[in-house]
């Protein structure tokens, strides 16, 4: 059986678990090929760490697109992150309509804010040109932030309600069309968070959650998104890729709270790579 491909279009920072050092390795412990579209390089990423250095890679973008697409190399996923310009934007739409094939999933990641604010490069008129990449996609992986600035509308902190969680999936089924939308950092109190699943040709919504662990740590967006994706392309349903994914997320949240690790470093997913596997079936 031909070992399925992952195209990941996201920066890489050589400390600080994050963008590229999280999804190489995590869809490979999916026995994935993953393949990387680089779109920056940093020493470090930029949460709680100064003085970082900073290499930008816009200009690549096409031309290995192209040369991929030249040598006819098959992607079964295309999973994008964080992308820093709305250059890069427009590269990696271009770069999507040149890679899928008529069964690749797109997955788009429309990294840009958090806790009901923007990320400090980014201004307001950043999330309606994430909105138009998110079109592109089979799958988008927003958090709610991320939902209520793409829809236009004001943050609204939880714990939340299943009316308004429902209401904000169908708003965003309405306005980006796409198959699969997973809303992150979903919790109805203070036990249990989690993640939001609507299959919007099934009209089926799924709530996801594990254990809520207190505190914020960093790249965990980046953790969870490449589970999902992992999983995703080995042809495992939305739920089953979701469920795998929040489990392993909280896992390692859960090992680095107990370990003390200094949370700008990111959590230990590594120790948990093998329970995620595990419940992919491959060991």
């Amino acid at each position: 059986m031909r070992q399925k491909r992952v195209l990941a279009v996201h920066d890489i920072s050589g400390v600080g678990k994050c963008s590229l050092t999280v999804a190489l390795p995590i869809i490979s412990a999916a026995g994935v090929e993953c393949s990387v579209l680089p779109t920056a390089v940093l020493s470090t990423h930029t949460g709680g760490f100064t003085g970082f250095t900073y290499r930008d890679l816009t200009e690549d973008i096409a031309p290995m697109a192209a040369h991929w697409k030249s040598l006819h190399i098959p992607f079964d996923a295309i999973y994008t992150g964080f992308l820093g310009s709305f250059a890069q934007i427009d590269l990696v739409a271009a770069a999507i309509g040149e890679l899928r094939g008529p069964n690749t999933i797109v997955a788009v990641d429309p990294v840009m804010a958090d806790n009901g604010k923007l990320y400090t490069i980014f201004d307001e008129t950043f999330p309606p040109a994430m909105k138009k990449l998110c079109a592109k996609a089979n799958l988008i992986l927003p958090n709610l932030t991320e939902a209520a600035l793409m829809l236009g509308e004001t943050y609204r902190e939880g714990p939340y309600e299943k009316n308004y969680i429902e209401g904000l999936l169908h708003r965003l089924a309405e306005e980006i069309p796409v198959r699969q939308i997973v809303l992150t950092g979903v919790y109805f109190d203070d036990r249990a968070l989690g993640a939001a699943a609507y299959d919007t040709a099934a009209g089926t919504i799924e709530y996801i959650l594990g254990e809520k662990v207190p505190g914020s740590y960093h790249g965990t967006g980046d953790i969870f998104g490449s589970a999902v994706v992992g999983a995703l392309t080995l042809g495992r349903s939305l739920p089953e890729a979701v469920r795998a994914a929040v489990d392993f997320t909280i896992a390692s949240i859960k090992w680095s709270a107990a370990a003390g690790t200094e949370v700008r470093y990111g959590v230990n997913f590594e120790a948990n790579l093998p329970g995620y596997m595990k419940s992919l079936g491959l060991v």
